[in-house]
């Protein structure tokens, strides 16, 4: 895939960027050695190569996924101005 003038300028009005004219060659040479790049990429062969997480092998902390109520919710509720039960109080507001 090769970028021509006009799309450069179209990448640069859909990013709402600035480029004067005298940019964009230079931003055409760029975006085409980055198309380049990421078309050499998609040549290596990662058949039988399974995903990764890191690029250092590592399992991930779990924890037991129970339901609490955290255990502070006096501490939550302790600078409202009214409460009940752990829960916030606020005024009616529709009639």
């Amino acid at each position: 895939m090769s970028v021509d003038a006009a799309t450069v300028r179209r990448i640069a009005h859909l990013a709402r960027i600035a480029v004067a004219d005298e940019e964009v060659e230079h931003l055409k040479g760029e975006l085409n050695a980055m198309l380049a790049f990421v078309e050499q990429l998609s040549e290596v062969d990662v058949t039988g190569v399974e995903p990764m997480t890191s690029v250092t092998p590592m399992a991930m902390k779990k924890r037991v996924d129970e339901v609490t109520d955290g255990g502070i919710a006096e501490d939550i509720v302790r600078n409202a101005p009214a409460t009940e039960d752990n829960f916030f109080l606020v005024p009616k507001v529709v009639e």
